[in-house]
């Protein structure tokens, strides 16, 4: 059963070391969430969910931060040499970051002092250049391709990894200016769950790892997890009790405060004001004094509490039964320069137990394919088991799919799979079907092609695979229900499970076999892009 789990740690995001080798790093600083003394120039790059969060009337940021001391400006669309107030999505952050106009673009921000929302500003321009930019990317950048746990890749694009390349490159610049507080605003979730648990994990390692994966050593960059705040009422990144809270209920992922489409609503972008503003503060004097602040790493769960929404239930066979275990996070991949066609998620309108059951359908052309895969957040050990099992019903029997198992090491994952068919009696009723893990071997396409899968503790993702027929189109539906490692706690088999000697549904040859090596390694560029 899904179970909310609360992080509660002191954030301190940056990693600092004074400017100037071999200087020992001061002691942290205790928090303190109280207005700078002085007025503080800020500039903040944002598009229409930003103007809103600025606006009196809806968000009040740009009032709160008024009352705390900050001298707020704005870009806007239209802004800047180039127009470049017109480019804010995530790879965009290179060309004001990364780029030979960056010293133009660079000097036009620290030198605005204009509003470009509807927000409150009673302060006096005290002079100078702004000493704070904020940036933020709009919540169609939610829409991250890929894995959740994709490493960072080698070039700018929509994908986890895509994403975390542009962040790790951006602080090659950053570095240069340990003179400027850089405050991250992660972008904010949108309603559809498509690629949420992209999202989510993407946004935690902003929060998490991005620093101290890159080993940085100044203490001028930051993160508000935007994100976080806005995907549910008891999600919070914000100054609680004298510590720094993060916290969210595993696999709630999609945007909970919606307006008339994804932008956030008044009481979301409010919500998210009350949060940021103390951690600005605590963000700004840790600047200032030069404090060391190391980030953490990923916390442990609260005893008896899982961390990840597919972790395992309380049956430790159970690896996703669609209603309290591997609900979400499903996420359909096809090859997109065909008509390939493949819809995948839980449904109610059929199932083996409970209320709802995995459904897959699909219609596959020709030398193409198409899978429904589910992505874990952390690597899964399923040594506990010999095997997977699961229900299964079908719009016909002898329909060819593939099951399909990603592991190894963290950056080299190895694909295993079988080729089998649905079995008779699949198109009338629920089936149940269970395969060994000697029944996978290694993709023929990569290193060590044919070795048998011997890697069941380090499990990334499992996913069901359809490929063209060689005489036209695979098509058809798929409903899949309580799958589990098998033996894993010696139920008894139920009555329709194969007995010894029967035919499991394993083994069995897939007629578009002939394509899945190429299939498969389009599949994985298209999803990891590294």
């Amino acid at each position: 059963m899904k179970q909310s789990f609360v992080i509660l740690v002191i954030l301190t995001i940056l990693l600092g070391l004074p400017a100037g080798q071999g200087s020992a790093a001061p002691a942290l600083q205790e928090l303190n969430p109280n207005p700078p003394e002085q007025p503080v120039k800020l500039i903040f790059i944002h598009h229409s969910t930003g103007e809103n969060w600025l606006t009196d009337g809806y968000g009040n940021l740009g009032r709160a931060l008024d009352a705390n001391n900050y001298f707020v400006s704005d870009t806007n669309y239209g802004w800047g040499p180039n127009n470049i107030g017109d480019r804010t999505d995530i790879p965009d952050w290179l060309e004001w970051f990364r780029s030979p106009d960056t010293p133009r673009y660079l000097n036009a921000l620290l030198n605005e002092s204009g509003q470009h929302s509807n927000y409150t500003r009673t302060l006096r321009d005290p002079g100078g250049q702004n000493t704070i930019v904020m940036f933020k990317s709009c919540f169609p950048n939610s829409n991250l391709d890929g894995r959740p746990n994709d490493p960072p890749g080698d070039y700018a694009d929509y994908t986890v990894s895509g994403a975390k390349y542009v962040y790790n490159e951006l602080l090659r610049f950053f570095a240069t200016r340990p003179d400027i507080l850089f405050v991250v605003i992660t972008a904010p979730p949108v309603s559809d769950p498509t690629f949420a648990a992209n999202a989510r994990a993407f946004n935690l390692w902003l929060m998490y790892d991005w620093l101290a994966e890159n080993d940085y050593p100044y203490n001028n960059v930051v993160v508000f997890d935007f994100y976080n705040v806005l995907t549910g009422p008891d999600h919070h990144h914000r100054y609680w009790n004298g510590d720094i809270q993060h916290t969210f209920t595993p696999g709630q992922d999609t945007l909970y405060y919606p307006s008339d489409d994804d932008h956030p609503s008044p009481e979301g972008s409010r919500k998210a004001t009350e949060e940021f503003v103390p951690l600005l503060n605590i963000f700004y004097h840790r600047w200032q004094a030069g404090s060391a602040q190391l980030p953490p790493a990923q916390p442990p769960a609260p005893a008896g509490e899982e961390t990840e929404e597919n972790a395992p239930s309380a049956s430790p066979s159970l690896i996703a039964d669609f209603e309290t275990s591997g609900t979400s996070g499903w996420v359909a991949y096809r090859d997109e320069t065909t008509a390939s066609r493949i819809v995948c998620g839980p449904q109610s309108e059929a199932a083996h137990a409970g209320n709802s059951a995995l459904q897959i359908e699909f219609d596959i052309p020709a030398q193409t394919w198409g899978t429904c895969e589910l992505p874990f957040d952390s690597p899964q050990d399923w040594r506990a088991g010999q095997g997977i099992g699961f229900y299964l019903r079908s719009s016909r029997q002898g329909l060819p799919y593939n099951l399909l198992l990603f592991s190894g090491a963290d950056e080299e994952w190895a694909t295993y799979l079988l080729y089998t068919e649905t079995p008779a009696g699949s198109q009338d009723d629920w089936t149940y079907v269970e395969f060994a893990w000697s029944d996978f071997a290694r993709a023929d396409w990569e290193a060590n092609g044919g070795a048998p899968f011997t890697t069941p503790e380090r499990i990334y993702a499992l996913a069901f695979g359809f490929d063209g027929l060689e005489d036209g189109s695979n098509a058809g539906v798929l409903w899949v229900d309580d799958i589990r490692l098998v033996g894993a706690d010696q139920q008894p088999a139920e009555e329709n499970e194969p007995q010894d000697g029967e035919d499991s549904g394993r083994g069995l040859p897939c007629l578009g076999s002939l394509f899945l090596p190429l299939c498969l390694a389009a599949l994985l560029w298209a999803g990891r892009r590294k």
